[in-house]
């Protein structure tokens, strides 16, 4: 039962005026119940008031206290029933706007209780004579459809919107396949599967192929998106077929809506596949430019996600937008994530005859004041040389003007930049390298910091200072990110088996600080492998570390083939501005309120993994390192380890006789021979000079003698990894 309102208050002024003897002062109060609710207010409570004036012939008044009723109706499921009656009486009307919106509400209502009674309502309204109020019943049907799917099948609504395809008017045409192509997504999602036995499936056949056909010229905006998401659906028979499909669809291009243009490139993207006449193709791809360059003049929202959508259709036709390099230049008025999407076109499109002019326009955008506009740019210079090698040293010219502005930030995007042209064309620009290593001091980024370090590394043997320049990077070693650290190691290794004399001392220095004062287990690592490299095997060393490694290229599709081909019938979808498949961020079906209610009693799977948590934690204490067993008799903790040596693959590694190769790796830590034989093993492996190279673990977290036996004679206490 619905709750009066108290005899003071707005709430209790507007019922009074909703049940006053003027009709003017009753239309005035349901004009302001409706202001309420519009704002937020809780006005549920004036449900009966409004109720009494929907018996009404004043249109307007009858559509306000419809739109009250669709919005409350979920809270008021008792008092919804009263209304029936003038909803059939309203189906009936003379009026046909009276009659469509009657069949209209009642769909939208959503309350059970109402349901059985709008089948006979809907069952004229879909044989009605005026075709508003077909249109409009074939929509309810949809609404229908996803109440109670089974009273849609039972009462052949779905037979009757079959029919309706044939309907001598175009918008009743659209909008029977926008429901019936809502009913079929509703009826797959649930069983992924296209059976064609289930009554809810729609498959277009010839025939209706070619009412579609006939009708997308002559309905609205709304209805044409409808058709042409219908074609897209299609499988064409032949070749022929496809052609036909194409031609009638092109002129869709001319459409001032913009999401009609691109469902109309969707289209065609698909049927294109089949098409066998390479003129046919060619003409196509021609008129296809057009009217993606006119959706750039739309206003930025619109604008970006016509970019997004013309950069996946570059991916499949590189050649659509070939001669349009100029329309994607950036405007100084034009937001960032525009700016951006715009380079990354520019970049596809670029070719030898337009490079010079897209140069000169990077050129100017790296004196721009935005910083993150600025880096982007640099990065497109070094992907315009990657991808166009005749136009690398034009590119390397422009990064060197950069450079040479002194701006922290462009330097050091120029910088890695650089890496990359030093990674594509290897020995080619060795020039550059004195002016990058002059401005050493400017970098302060990891990145920036990595690049140049990389470069040093590479070409140590160029640069007759080199151990001065890793020096620096050495000497505050511990003080830089783990990804400095990381390059600064396989740099000075690099160093040393280029130019082992003068290059001892900074080696061990760089080793002995990653290995003891380093805290990241991943420098650690790499550290104990060079040094084991270098002292067992110098030759396997210069074999791993200075090993030819291929030149980099530039994708030239961002998600692979099979993913491309699924967004491009995706298109003037969010599936085509995200990039990414439909079913990674909507989920499965419909989520209606009643659902998110049910869900929220159910126990979520994050709750059951804690749950899952709790009980292990219960069952056994994750952190107990002690030696006791457990009540079973199984042990736990570090009492476990005893019964390491028993098993078949622990007995093999312990015993040094694994045939896994990966396992020798662990040795590092503490191997299955004596430590004796690898100490001083360094100096006298690489080089008679080496003295002051000593044992790669002396002086390690560990003990400073390490054990001898072998390690089955372990106890349980002991570190298997020799660490501690």
């Amino acid at each position: 039962m619905s709750i009066r309102a108290p005899r003071k208050g707005e709430n209790y002024e507007l019922s009074v005026d909703l049940n006053s003897e003027y009709r003017d002062k009753r239309k005035d109060a349901i004009k302001r119940v409706i202001a309420s609710m519009t704002v937020g207010k809780d006005v549920s409570g004036l449900f009966p008031d409004v109720l009494k004036n929907m018996q009404t012939d004043d249109l307007e008044q009858k559509k306000l206290v419809y739109l009250y009723l669709m919005n409350y109706a979920k809270t008021q499921p008792e008092l919804v029933i009263l209304a029936v009656n003038t909803f059939v009486k309203d189906s009936e009307d003379p009026n046909p706007l009276v009659r469509a919106l009657a069949i209209r509400t009642m769909g939208c209502l959503r309350a059970e209780k109402i349901i059985d009674y709008l089948c006979d309502p809907l069952q004229r309204a879909l044989r009605d004579d005026n075709p508003y109020v077909r249109k409009t019943a074939a929509l309810c049907v949809a609404k229908l459809y996803d109440l109670k799917p089974e009273l849609v099948i039972e009462n052949g609504f779905l037979d009757q919107l079959r029919d309706m395809i044939s309907d001598s008017n175009p918008m009743v045409v659209a909008n029977t396949v926008a429901a019936l192509t809502d009913i079929h997504i509703s009826a797959t999602s649930n069983q992924p599967s296209d059976s064609t036995s289930d009554p809810a499936v729609f498959s277009i056949t010839s025939a209706i192929l070619n009412k579609l056909l006939i009708a997308l010229n002559e309905c609205s905006e709304w209805g044409r998106v409808a058709i042409l998401n219908a074609l897209a659906r299609y499988d064409a028979q032949d070749d022929k077929e496809s052609e036909h499909i194409c031609e009638r669809v092109v002129p869709q291009f001319q459409h001032v809506n913009g999401s009609v243009v691109l469902a109309a490139m969707k289209v065609i993207m698909i049927h294109i596949r089949n098409v066998r006449r390479d003129d046919l193709v060619k003409q196509l791809i021609r008129k296809m430019a057009p009217p993606l360059v006119t959706l750039l003049s739309s206003p930025p929202e619109v604008q970006w996600v016509a970019l997004r959508n013309i950069n996946l259709l570059l991916q499949k036709r590189s050649d659509l937008l070939a001669n349009e390099m100029r329309v994607f230049f950036c405007k100084y008025n034009d937001p960032l994530y525009v700016k951006i999407e715009k380079l990354d076109i520019m970049v596809r499109l670029a070719s030898d005859s337009n490079v010079d002019a897209l140069l000169s326009e990077l050129k100017e955008y790296s004196s721009e004041v935005d910083v993150d506009f600025v880096r982007k740019s640099i990065k497109a210079i070094g992907q315009t040389a990657i991808s166009i090698e005749s136009a690398a040293e034009r590119c390397v010219n422009v990064l060197l003007e950069l450079i040479n502005t002194r701006v922290s930030y462009v330097v050091q995007e120029a910088v890695v930049v650089m890496k990359d042209i030093f990674r594509k064309y290897p020995s080619t620009y060795e020039g550059v390298i004195p002016t990058l290593c002059a401005n050493l001091e400017e970098l302060d980024e990891p990145e920036a910091k990595t690049s140049l370090i990389w470069i040093i590394g590479e070409y140590a043997d160029k640069i007759d200072n080199a151990d001065e320049l890793l020096g620096i990077f050495v000497d505050s070693f511990t003080e830089e990110s783990y990804q400095v650290q990381l390059q600064t190691l396989t740099a000075v290794v690099k160093l040393f088996l280029k130019k082992p004399d003068s290059s001892q001392g900074v080696v061990q220095r760089v080793l002995n600080t990653a290995t003891k004062d380093c805290d990241s287990p991943d420098v650690r690592d790499r550290a104990y492998i060079y040094w084991r490299l270098l002292s067992t095997d110098p030759g396997a060393a210069k074999a791993v570390v200075l090993a030819h490694r291929p030149p980099i290229s530039i994708p030239r599709t961002t998600v692979s083939p099979a993913l491309l081909e699924e967004l491009l019938g995706e298109i003037s979808s969010l599936a085509s501005v995200y990039h990414k498949p439909a079913q990674t961020f909507v989920g499965h079906g419909r989520v209606g309120a009643d659902s998110v209610q049910r869900k929220g009693l159910e126990i979520s799977d994050a709750q059951k993994a804690l749950q899952t948590v709790v009980a292990g934690q219960q069952a056994e204490n994750l952190l107990d390192f002690g030696d006791d067993s457990t009540q079973d008799g199984q042990p736990s903790g570090l009492a476990a380890t005893q019964i390491l040596p028993s098993t078949p693959a622990a007995a093999n590694f312990l015993s040094g006789t694994s045939a896994n190769p990966l396992d020798d790796l662990v040795s590092i830590f503490g191997g299955m021979e004596t430590m004796e034989t690898s100490a001083g093993s360094l100096s006298t492996a690489l080089s008679p000079t080496m003295t002051s190279l000593s044992s790669p673990f002396e002086g390690f977290g560990g003990p400073p003698a390490l054990p001898s036996q072998p390690r089955q004679n372990a106890q349980p206490e002991e570190d298997l990894l020799g660490l501690f």
